[in-house]
């Protein structure tokens, strides 16, 4: 069975279980749970908490930090997914709290318009062994650098630069053919309808302000 992990942009998406944590994390732990051999799906949900550990990293000094990224795992994985934790299992009345929000982290970024989720998956993909899941997850990671470009108020992109960049971020260990990244016009397609909701928003924003001056 193939494992295709899809981290493509749609507005009609499933809502994210915990938004703080974004739809990549979403769609990665989707991907866990269609992962049939069960070493590589424990290794994969292992590498998806470490990027967990990333993103909320201003919580590590909380005394139960490594669990509750584990109990998040489950949630988000409505709790159907076959992996050994290190802690109990959570259960479903563990989502009558609400969970706690997650601030984002401060970490120096080398490229802004990617972020450091992306840079943090990336070097977690990296760490993937040789194989069809790790093809999958470069493909999908080239085509979120790519989307994350164009997305900040640019309509072109040389897709040499994309793979030149993913290269940098892997210190060489990932790449990928051009052929399989996604075409800029479908890309362009999907983004610009939000890039003007944010410029509207950035708009109103400013007008607020300067009334209230």
């Amino acid at each position: 069975m193939s494992n295709k992990l899809d981290l493509s942009y749609n507005t009609e998406d499933e809502k994210v279980l915990i938004p703080e944590y974004g739809r990549n994390i979403q769609k990665m732990i989707e991907h866990a749970q269609k992962i049939e051999d069960k070493l590589t799906r424990q290794k994969c949900a292992e590498a998806i908490v470490k990027i967990m550990k990333q993103i909320s990293v201003q919580l590590k000094n909380d005394e139960d930090f490594d669990e509750r990224l584990w109990s998040h795992l489950f949630i988000m994985a409505d709790f159907n997914i076959d992996i050994e934790s290190p802690y109990k299992k959570p259960v479903l009345e563990d989502l009558i709290s609400k969970p706690d929000e997650v601030p984002y982290p401060s970490n120096r970024i080398k490229y802004g318009h990617y972020g450091k989720i992306i840079e943090d998956l990336i070097k977690e993909a990296s760490n993937f062994p040789e194989g069809e899941d790790k093809e999958e997850i470069t493909k999908h990671v080239a085509n979120l650098l790519k989307t994350s470009y164009l997305f900040w108020n640019r309509d072109s992109v040389n897709d040499n630069l994309i793979v030149k960049h993913l290269e940098e971020f892997s210190d060489g260990k990932l790449t990928i053919d051009i052929s399989k990244l996604t075409d800029t016009s479908e890309i362009l397609r999907h983004i610009k309808p939000q890039r003007t909701l944010n410029k509207t928003h950035k708009r109103q924003q400013n007008h607020k302000y300067k009334k209230r001056r």
